[in-house]
């Protein structure tokens, strides 16, 4: 049976692009350093998918097909989480596909790379 075990992003400066998520996920680089052109994060407690990056030329899509949802209990977590990964160099994005009373925000890492921060808790997520 197939289990998702790494997920890849691409970056133009790795160590900028660890150190953000490293700080947002509460990650650690499984190597103990990072190197400037592959390096892949893990959980520092606990278990969870590992995230690879690699270095990267290509310009990020203004409309990703595959992008990492985090999720969080409740809103007012979401809107602390927010305020963190902004804190970190996260910026919110202009979204102009949001639906009345939205359960997501869309934020991108300081390389651009799109992800969303989920209120689990609210009706419309599964």
């Amino acid at each position: 049976m197939l289990r998702l075990g790494t997920i890849v992003m691409g970056a133009a400066d790795v160590r900028r692009a660890a150190e953000f998520w490293g700080r947002a996920l509460g990650y650690v680089p499984r190597d103990g350093a990072v190197d400037e052109g592959w390096t892949v994060l893990i959980p520092a407690e606990g278990q969870g998918p590992a995230l690879a990056l690699g270095r990267s030329t290509s310009p990020v899509p203004e409309k990703p097909r595959v992008h990492l949802d985090l999720y969080v209990e409740d809103r007012a977590e979401q809107q602390a989480e927010v305020a963190r990964l902004t804190g970190l160099g996260a910026e919110r994005v202009a979204w102009e596909l949001y639906p009345d009373d939205p359960d997501f925000v869309v934020l991108a890492d300081p390389e651009g790379n799109r992800f969303c921060v989920i209120d689990a808790g609210h009706p419309r997520t599964p």
